[in-house]
């Protein structure tokens, strides 16, 4: 789990306990707001899942980079 992950879900929480009090007390800026704070938080959310698949994809690929080199040394060794 990446950093932004857990640092946009916890914006999103927070959005939704500010945008939740907003409404109980009939404010609305305080309901804007959270509601902003939300969308905030489920961008950076997503940003970060994002950069994690990324990180995870080119992980994968220098994986099989690696596995190919090794495969073509032992060929060339035999």
């Amino acid at each position: 789990m990446d950093k932004d992950e857990i640092k946009g879900k916890m914006k999103d929480i927070a959005g939704r306990v500010e945008r939740q009090a907003g409404e109980w007390t009939g404010d609305e800026e305080t309901q804007a707001k959270g509601a902003a704070k939300q969308v905030e938080g489920k961008v950076q959310n997503t940003f970060g899942k994002a950069k994690d698949a990324l990180k995870k994809s080119a992980d994968r690929e220098n994986d099989r980079d690696l596995e190919e080199r090794e495969r073509r040394d032992r060929a060339a060794n035999e």
